[in-house]
């Protein structure tokens, strides 16, 4: 006996049910763990991500490095599952040296400067040149800075060349898992130093811009996927999206410059 034929309308339902079916199974969910830096940045180019490749992106942020619990280096310690990390270069080199990030996955995404703010309203110092910016930091009651590398280096390096490191000890502080331009906009600190990625998107400061050249430390944003990571092909798609000319005028937007190619 000849089995009833299938109409042309119900093969095309199988065959749209086999694709969407196939697509789905090819859809992963990445969890990314991104400093803040680069944050303002991704959380716009995470929403075209998610479209374009049919991927859930699970974002927690935290610092490049130092001891606060949600700092990258801290996460990989307790073996939290993450699939990419968006950070610091250098630091990035560190943790693939460790073994926990996958060396070749390392791509470049942008170049950051570090820059100065004060609360909204207040007058604008100098900081147009060394000798306007030294003036500045010994007259300001009080100063703060990110714990991540923008921080570090004032901390350890900065002050150091521009010869006040004693004047800075005693009204000078690094500011712990919180955002700089927040501490400023309470009031909480006269002048802040945070990468200007990080200053923009805060509300009641002022940017004064960048610090001058001669002084500047200017910090490259990488990302890589971490070796534990089951989802390695998915996580280098978004690493190159990420990295592509496509990305490059929101990483222009959000204060840094881009490296994209």
């Amino acid at each position: 006996m000849r089995p009833p034929s299938i109409s042309r309308r119900v093969l095309f339902a199988l065959v749209a049910a086999c694709v969407l079916a196939g697509s789905a199974a090819q859809a992963v969910e990445l969890r990314v763990v991104c400093s803040g830096g680069f944050a303002a940045a991704f959380r716009e180019l995470a929403s075209e991500f998610q479209r374009q490749s049919g991927h859930t992106l699970v974002t927690e942020w935290g610092p490049s490095m130092g001891n606060t619990p949600n700092a990258v280096p801290q996460r990989l310690a307790r073996n939290e599952r993450i699939d990419v990390v968006i950070m610091v270069g250098y630091a990035l080199d560190d943790l693939a040296r460790q073994g926990k990030v996958v060396p070749d996955s390392r791509a470049e995404l942008a170049r950051s400067l570090i820059g100065a703010a004060v609360r909204r309203g207040a007058p604008h110092p100098d900081i147009s040149t060394v000798e306007a910016f030294r003036q500045t930091l010994l007259n300001a009651k009080s100063v703060v800075y990110s714990d991540s590398a923008s921080g570090v280096y004032i901390q350890s390096e900065m002050f150091k060349r521009m010869g006040i490191a004693d004047q800075m000890t005693t009204k000078a502080r690094m500011v712990p898992a919180e955002p700089v331009g927040e501490v400023v906009a309470r009031g909480d600190a006269e002048l802040g130093f945070q990468q200007i990625s990080e200053l923009k998107p805060v509300n009641g400061i002022d940017l004064l811009g960048p610090i001058p050249a001669e002084v500047q430390k200017v910090t490259i944003f990488s990302a890589g996927t971490v070796s534990t990571s089951h989802n390695q092909a998915a996580a280098r798609e978004l690493i190159r999206f990420l990295a592509s000319p496509r990305a490059a005028a929101v990483v222009t937007a959000s204060g840094m410059e881009s490296v994209g190619k």
